[in-house]
C-alpha cells in the first residue's frame, strides 16, 4: 500500500452493487420527501432490500406509486456514481458521523449519485445509475411510527 492509498475499517458485507446503489437513491429521495433522514435500520440482499424510516404517518398508495416513479426517474438518468475520501474530521456536521463504528478510520469515503444524493458509505456500487433496473417497492407496512420498505429490482431487459 502507498501513502495515498486510504486507509479504511474491513468491510464485512457482500452487498449486491445495484440494490446498494438503489438503497442510497431511495434514502436521498425519503429525506426529500419527508424530511426524515436515511433509513435508520436496513437489510440489503440481493433480491430484497428492507429499509425502516420514522416517520409519523403511514405513506399512501399514492405517495408509494410517487416514491417509485421518483427514484426511477432518477436511475433513469443515469447518474454517474463517485467516490471521495476525506478526514472524518472534515465532515462534522455535514454527516451523521455517530453511525459510524466506534473504531471508524480516520479516512473516510463519501459516496455520490451525481449531484443528487451523498453520503457516507464504504460498500460496493455500481458506476452509473441506468446500470440498476428498475426500482419497484414490493410491500410497505407502518407500524407505531416505524414505517418499513421492501423493494426489489427487475433486470434490465
Amino acid at each position: 500500500m502507498d501513502c495515498k492509498t486510504p486507509l479504511l475499517n474491513e468491510h464485512h458485507k457482500e452487498e449486491f452493487p445495484p440494490m446498494h446503489t438503489a438503497e442510497h437513491i431511495l434514502n436521498g429521495t425519503m429525506d426529500r420527501l419527508y424530511h426524515c433522514g436515511r433509513a435508520f435500520d436496513s437489510h440489503v440482499e440481493r433480491k430484497k432490500t428492507k429499509l425502516d424510516y420514522h416517520l409519523a404517518n403511514e405513506l399512501t398508495a399514492d405517495e408509494i406509486a410517487d416514491l417509485e416513479k421518483r427514484v426511477n426517474e432518477v436511475i433513469t438518468e443515469d447518474l454517474q456514481v463517485s467516490m471521495e475520501f476525506v478526514k472524518k474530521a472534515e465532515m462534522v456536521g455535514r454527516f451523521d458521523l455517530g453511525r459510524l463504528p466506534d473504531d471508524a478510520s480516520e479516512t473516510v469515503r463519501i459516496v455520490h449519485i451525481g449531484n443528487y444524493d451523498e453520503c457516507l458509505c464504504i460498500g460496493k456500487h455500481i458506476e452509473h445509475t441506468a446500470q440498476i433496473g428498475h426500482f419497484r417497492i414490493s410491500s410497505a407496512h407502518w407500524q407505531d411510527g416505524v414505517q418499513r420498505l421492501v423493494f426489489r429490482l427487475d433486470k434490465i431487459e
